[in-house]
């Protein structure tokens, strides 16, 4: 049975753990489908560990549209979540204008945005016109250039602030919340806060569930490997079995364990 947004819904109110993984083709989302996988993401995270750039920034409509493609080709029943790139929600025109790309050539079911108080009218513009929303809180890969890669919400006025937008982002109609390298308690209180679910990455084991870069469990980063991520294909023989396995943990609350939290 096909994955929906009611079905994640449920799954969030139940307490049930959200498994998800990034995919950016039909052989991976095939396998992804295939392990119980809840979501996948064809995250603009393809320009780092599939086309090789140093940031996400590179990455152009056309390129997830593509991306978005594929995965869907190889993919039956989990929930398929696409991002909106740099610079295409830079106005409610261009939002619209992926966004509508993005469902009806790449077939996805939902869009993914970056940031808070900036998006809010874009989230509420989508919204009104029965687009499912994913916003994005705490790391944000498309504004690294300006903000770096560093924990968000470790003081109280920056967690006063996440927890804010947060609400605020729900009220304006998103439907799911990515927070990204959080600590594990500002994260529970933001999930528990919110009655959307909310998936964390690098955010501890209070949200609804759990998002990673499938590079990252399968051991094939280029570079260092984040300090929330986990090889999964270390005690496995297979990656369909490494799949399996973190599914497995999330869903069992195994994953992310104490070592993979980020503290205040």
């Amino acid at each position: 049975m096909r994955t929906t947004l009611s079905t994640l819904k449920s799954m969030h109110q139940s307490g049930e753990k959200i498994a998800c993984l990034t995919a950016y083709d039909a052989s991976f989302a095939h396998w992804l489908d295939q392990a119980g996988v809840d979501m996948i993401l064809v995250g603009d995270s393809l320009g780092m560990v599939v086309q090789g750039h140093a940031t996400t920034l590179p990455v152009t409509l056309d390129e997830m549209v593509y991306h978005a493609q594929m995965v869907q080709r190889g993919n039956q029943r989990a929930w398929c979540i696409a991002d909106l790139p740099f610079m295409s929600d830079s106005s409610v025109e261009k939002a619209l204008e992926a966004a509508t790309r993005l469902m009806k050539e790449g077939g996805a079911n939902m869009v993914k945005l970056e940031g808070g108080e900036r998006v809010l009218n874009i989230v509420a513009q989508l919204s009104s016109l029965g687009i499912p929303v994913c916003g994005h809180l705490g790391l944000l890969p498309q504004s690294v250039e300006k903000k770096g890669y560093k924990v968000v919400g470790r003081d109280r006025s920056s967690a006063e602030k996440l927890l804010k937008e947060a609400l605020a982002l729900q009220a304006h109609g998103v439907d799911m919340l990515v927070l990204e390298c959080v600590p594990s308690a500002l994260a529970q209180t933001v999930t528990e806060a919110l009655s959307i679910p909310v998936i964390g990455i690098g955010a501890g084991s209070g949200t609804s569930g759990q998002v990673l870069v499938l590079h990252d469990i399968l051991g094939l980063t280029v570079g260092k490997s984040p300090m929330f991520a986990k090889n999964f294909l270390e005690d496995t023989d297979s990656i369909q079995k490494a799949i399996t396995a973190y599914v497995h943990e999330v869903k069992a609350g195994y994953f992310p364990a104490s070592n993979h939290e980020i503290s205040l």
